[in-house]
């Protein structure tokens, strides 16, 4: 399982088509095990098993080899971050043509079902089955007999020569009193006063005690406390209840595939799923503030949110409080016990305490979105890289031409503004290298990266397009000013001789400037074609200076449009 890199698939034949179709990781290998092809989620996949690190994949695809059978199994992978949990399926082909193997993952399959189900259980009544008691009325409405250990808290002295009605809330309700009944009555449920003053749903069955002739000389029954089981069945209830609308939040969050869009989502959910006239989500920032990062409802101002940050306390901390017109509930999330955030909810202060079960569910869907912060995080952190250069921190290629100056050619068109765009390239940057040696060079370009920063504004874009190749992004900048600045950044290029190969071959800087004028409807590559033409022209002209293209008239054809020397070099 060595050697390059294996391609990613195209629908070429069936078993290509069912890698680079499926939904998870998936790889195409050979009879030795050797990756042929993936489809774009198997390239880590790939990269494990070439580094050895997935010794149990490579053991069930052994066992497939071996068998000829399709051979599953569950896969546990250690990681940084934690362990991802693989299903995988191994499947073979031929002898000759080797195996697929194809994964699921679900690991965060594993971790939701794992904390709805603690969650679940936390609410769990354990109670103990309610006692029963035997009872009989006399024939003049009055207990005769109650069992020997009495009932409801009382001795059985206290209820015998007692009627029933002394007892049962809300008597005059029942016509006739189930004690009383002249018709047998099963399980029917009525509400009696404890000894302590407090209240019991109990269950009565009776049976009337008749003479001969049908006349009603009384009743015996059975008396069951079903108090604790009534409050377990409505615990249950609310804890089914809890259940549904933490999975309808979760599932909100794990259904949105925009990142940065979770956050968002999961607010609107929770402030719909809680009752709360709205709900804020904070995420903590690169400084440990926490700072608001989605919002949905009517919510509290800055200051509002503010306090409630400030009252937040420690690690699992449920705050309740009255701040401005709002009362809020809000706690933090965390993410491995430390805090990533803080979710807050909000309604006005006539509409009463929080429920118990909100308390509860804040706190279940924090968790839930503690962990959506860190992978925001981390879906950040990799886009981040994605789109800069790793030496400079500047724009990448790709993040200046295919994202940035796209959406702001669009803003200048609505705003009919003009921009410029600079093309910066080293003079005798290679010499540096020979010379000196690359850890030289890197210097020069961090000396040149300083450089285009003091030559620009907050508000500028700068770019390195690759190797001793920079550009430069200017909004709202016209000609004249385009052109001061060129004078000025090669005047200030002059400092980096100092990291010349030699004096023959002096460190500089070549630069090409295009104006853009949004009314030309000219094309980004139409554009860049005039700044880099405009570069290579100073080049072939000696080095050392800039030059401005010649700016694009409207209703001119761009092949048209030629570099013309802007400025002599200095």
């Amino acid at each position: 399982m060595t050697g390059p890199e294996a391609p990613i698939l195209t629908e070429e034949s069936p078993e290509q088509a069912l890698v680079s179709e499926y939904i998870g990781a998936a790889i195409l290998v050979d009879s030795r095990k050797t990756v042929l092809g993936t489809n774009a989620k198997g390239q880590g996949l790939e990269a494990l098993l070439k580094r050895g690190l997935a010794p149990e994949i490579s053991s069930l695809m052994d066992q497939a080899l071996d068998t000829a059978r399709i051979t599953s199994g569950t896969v546990v992978l250690s990681g940084m971050k934690g362990d991802v949990i693989l299903d995988v399926t191994v499947v073979p082909r031929t002898p000759e043509d080797g195996l697929i193997v194809l994964t699921n993952d679900l690991t965060m399959e594993r971790n939701l079902r794992s904390a709805l189900v603690e969650s679940r259980q936390r609410f769990k009544d354990l109670v103990e089955i309610s006692s029963d008691f035997a009872w009989e009325i006399g024939v003049d409405g009055t207990f005769v007999f109650v069992s020997p250990r009495g009932a409801l808290g009382y001795p059985t002295d206290d209820l015998v020569g007692q009627h029933p009605e002394e007892f049962v809330i809300n008597a005059e309700d029942y016509t006739p009193l189930p004690f009383l009944s002249k018709t047998g009555i099963e399980d029917m449920e009525l509400w009696m006063r404890q000894a302590d003053g407090t209240v019991a749903c109990v269950e009565i069955s009776s049976l009337p005690l008749t003479t001969t002739d049908g006349t009603w000389q009384g009743a015996r029954g059975i008396v069951r406390n079903v108090t604790e089981d009534r409050e377990r069945e409505a615990a249950l209830t609310r804890s089914r209840h809890r259940k549904q609308l933490l999975g309808y939040i979760v599932g909100t969050i794990r259904d949105e595939l925009d990142p940065s869009n979770i956050l968002t989502a999961a607010s609107a959910a929770t402030a719909r799923g809680l009752s709360a006239a709205g709900c804020s989500i904070c995420r903590q920032n690169e400084v440990g503030k926490f700072v608001v990062a989605a919002e949905f409802g009517d919510v509290g101002d800055k200051n509002e949110i503010g306090s409630v940050i400030e009252q937040l306390g420690d690690e699992g901390e449920i705050l309740e409080a009255e701040t401005g017109d709002w009362r809020v509930l809000a706690t933090a999330t965390h993410y491995r016990h430390s805090p990533n955030g803080m979710i807050c909810i909000w309604k006005q202060p006539d509409q009463g305490n929080w429920a118990d079960d909100t308390h509860i569910l804040i706190v279940d869907v924090a968790s839930q979105l503690g962990i959506a912060n860190e992978q925001i995080t981390n879906h950040e952190h990799i886009l981040n890289l994605s789109r800069t250069d790793a030496m400079t921190g500047f724009l990448n290629r790709r993040a200046f031409f295919e994202e940035e100056i796209p959406r702001r050619l669009a803003r200048l068109v609505r705003n009919e503004n003009t921009a410029c765009l600079f093309y910066v390239d080293m003079d005798n940057f290679k010499k540096v290298n020979d010379v000196h040696g690359h850890h030289r060079g890197d210097e020069a370009i961090i000396f040149l990266r300083d450089m285009l920063l003091e030559h620009s504004r907050p508000g500028d874009v700068i770019a390195r397009l690759g190797g001793d190749e920079f550009a430069m992004w200017l909004d709202g900048i016209h000609a004249d000013v385009a052109e001061e600045r060129a004078k000025d950044l090669i005047e200030s290029s002059k400092a980096l001789q100092k990291f010349s190969g030699d004096d023959d071959h002096p460190l500089g800087l070549s630069v090409g400037v295009a104006l853009y004028d949004p009314a030309t409807n000219e094309h980004i590559d139409q554009l860049v074609a005039r700044a880099d033409t405009a570069m290579y022209e100073i080049k072939n002209k000696g080095k050392g200076g800039y030059i401005m293209a010649n700016p694009l008239i409207v209703g001119d054809a761009p092949s048209s449009q030629k570099s013309q020397v802007g400025a002599k070099t200095p």
